[in-house]
């Protein structure tokens, strides 16, 4: 595939301004079932639930027809229509306080195409800064695939195997209400996660998609109820297959030193849906 055009869009730059209320917070700990919900002015907002704020806003009729905005906008119009958030690397280096107002800088980083087992690959990387200030709290790296759309022959995802031995173990069952409210909480609209005869008819998908940024909020979730009081300073995943709506699924970490765990979510066939690792203090 060529991607002269599409490689126009590295370089661009959007912004936006949010001041992190504590509605969507809460909301956010109320959907994993936290005990503690009072998430008020001057408060740390937890690791990953900025993804709560600096939502794009659009109307209902700049949605494209997988409930996504129309592309060409700020990401470019890559041609394939299915779109999957395949993984980020972060940097926590300062936290975000709940009642203040921060800037989220993004920018395209690198547009690049191949050819994969499930057809013609375009990966988008787009990086984020989240600043107060001037000063960057969060520095991200963010990795959209674009895939062709799935047919009968279609590869699966290649699955490997999940490790046996961890540190700590967390049981989810992702059902439609769980996917519901997290959308909601992140005003996405792809129908990925809600319309179930468009996951099997259209994408061609074994049931609702779990949200990879779900999937990857789990999993500091998870080792926040393991060691509560270790700072997440560096954090990067990769979503290896996906889960659906029917899957029962683990949440799984191990330490690997006095600095590192290494973290993942396992599927009910032992196989890993998402691998990462985590570097705290």
């Amino acid at each position: 595939m060529k991607t002269e055009e599409l490689q126009k869009w590295i370089g661009k730059t959007e912004e936006r301004t949010d001041v992190l209320t504590s509605f969507p917070a809460t909301a956010l700990a109320a959907t994993l079932n936290h005990k503690e919900l009072d998430y008020s002015e001057n408060k740390n907002l937890p690791p990953l639930w900025h993804w709560l704020y600096f939502l794009p806003i659009f109307r209902l009729s700049e949605a494209g027809y997988d409930g996504h905005a129309a592309l060409g906008d700020f990401l470019p119009p890559v041609p394939l229509p299915r779109r999957m958030w395949a993984g980020s690397r972060i940097k926590f280096l300062s936290p975000l306080k709940l009642g203040n107002e921060y800037k989220k800088t993004s920018t395209i980083k690198s547009v690049s195409a191949k050819s994969g087992r499930s057809g013609n690959l375009v990966f988008v990387t787009v990086t984020h800064e989240v600043s107060s200030d001037g000063s960057i709290c969060i520095n991200e790296e963010h990795d959209i695939v674009y895939r062709e759309k799935a047919t009968s022959s279609s590869a699966s995802a290649k699955l490997v195997e999940a490790p046996k031995e961890f540190d700590f173990s967390n049981d989810i069952n992702p059902d439609p209400v769980l996917l519901f409210r997290y959308s909601a909480l992140t005003f996405n609209g792809h129908r990925i996660h809600y319309d179930h005869p468009f996951c099997t008819e259209t994408e061609g998908y074994d049931g609702l998609v779990v949200h990879g940024p779900l999937l990857a909020t789990l999993l500091l979730d998870g080792l926040a109820s393991h060691k509560p009081n270790c700072i997440v300073q560096n954090f990067e995943f990769r979503a290896m297959a996906p889960v659906f709506d029917h899957m029962k699924f683990k949440v799984r970490g191990k330490q690997v030193d006095t600095s590192e765990y290494s973290l993942w979510i396992e599927r009910e066939d032992g196989s890993i849906a998402m691998n990462a690792t985590a570097k705290v203090i």
